[in-house]
């Protein structure tokens, strides 16, 4: 009861999050969207975007949404955050970082039978589906866009570890999709965690721990710097 409680908590306040608008940072020129793993610790400035901008030393405009999905079709909900395209707003970036499709699979299909979300997000080939749909969009503005890929399980006690063989393809899906752009990165985090390291992970095994998200901010830091 306790850890849904801490769920539903950290929800609320990325919804809120959410209401991040580049209006609040006029100088921001990195814009963060997509679902948990950019939102947690956020009550604390310790998310992923929070640890990016004291690593570029500049503001990021987070409108990242615990539990938004890639494909999500209710409109006020998804118009609230939920739906990962719609997290985007106009503004005028140099950088917008994206993640997104996890929940799809694991909250959409439950790791099992996934083939047609899978390719509905990113087909086979990897040139159609919300995924490279979202990014083309986002290229389109003029902006560099980083997809990020997601944290793999210590490969001990995770519920989303059936879904890691469904995570890999999707992912080498939209990285064949971004090595057609010079503009468009892949970030992979396929081997960040060590097989067995717990300290990567909250104890849910899904999150990234504070230890986790300075690592991937500090991969797309890397990236960012690299690419000006």
């Amino acid at each position: 009861m306790a850890r849904l409680l801490s769920t539903l908590l950290a929800m609320m306040l990325s919804l809120m999050a959410c209401a991040d608008t580049p209006a609040q940072a006029p100088e921001a020129r990195i814009l963060v969207i997509g679902d948990s793993m950019m939102t947690w610790h956020g009550i604390s400035d310790r998310a992923v975007p929070d640890l990016l901008a004291r690593q570029l030393g500049e503001p990021v405009i987070n409108r990242a949404t615990t539990a938004a999905r890639m494909i999500y079709k209710l409109p006020v909900s998804g118009a609230a955050g939920l739906n990962i395209p719609k997290q985007f707003r106009a503004g005028p970036w140099e950088w917008i970082v994206v993640n997104g499709g996890g929940n799809d699979l694991w909250l959409g299909c439950g790791c099992h039978r996934c083939t047609r979300k899978l390719d509905r997000l990113v087909s086979e080939d990897g040139q159609t589906g919300a995924i490279p749909d979202l990014l083309t969009r986002l290229r389109a503005t003029g902006a560099q866009v980083i997809y990020v890929g997601y944290l793999r399980t210590p490969g001990r006690s995770s519920p989303i570890e059936s879904c890691r063989d469904e995570g890999t393809m999707m992912e080498e899906r939209v990285a064949e999709f971004a090595g057609n752009d010079p503009g468009l990165h892949f970030i992979s985090l396929v081997d960040l965690v060590p097989e067995g390291d717990l300290s990567f992970h909250t104890l849910d095994r899904i999150h990234p721990s504070v230890k986790g998200s300075r690592a991937i901010a500090a991969r797309l830091a890397a990236t960012i710097q690299a690419n000006r």
